[in-house]
């Protein structure tokens, strides 16, 4: 399986956590403003991902991966904020959290070796 459809696979995957993490806040704790946001954000890393397998250069695919990679990180912020504020427990963001950055992990590799391949060209 290569590199790219793990990371779509596992941004899907993880959009859809996020999906029903939403659906929980909004109608259990009221809160729509985080969930709004964070729903933004997560579900950006894969339709981003995606849009990068269809590049239409080596730059058109950095670009679309490099704005996965900032909508992670601030999936991961706003994960950081819910456990803190206790509008999620620990454990349930926990696990989130882990997703998210590995999801990180996998674009950063990616993004480090299509820049690497682009320097000895």
């Amino acid at each position: 399986m290569s590199q790219n459809s793990v990371l779509l696979d596992k941004s899907l995957r993880f959009s859809a956590r996020i999906v029903k993490l939403c659906r929980y806040l909004s109608d259990r704790r009221r809160d729509t403003v985080i969930s709004k946001q964070i729903f933004r954000s997560a579900t950006s890393i894969g339709a981003n991902a995606n849009e990068a397998i269809y590049a239409v250069s080596k730059a058109d695919f950095v670009a679309k991966l490099h704005i996965s990679l900032k909508e992670a990180a601030e999936t991961e912020y706003w994960l950081r904020l819910l456990i803190l504020s206790d509008s999620i427990t620990s454990e349930e963001g926990e696990s989130l959290l882990k997703d998210c950055i590995e999801i990180k992990k996998i674009l950063i590799a990616t993004l480090n070796k299509v820049k690497k391949e682009q320097n000895l060209r």
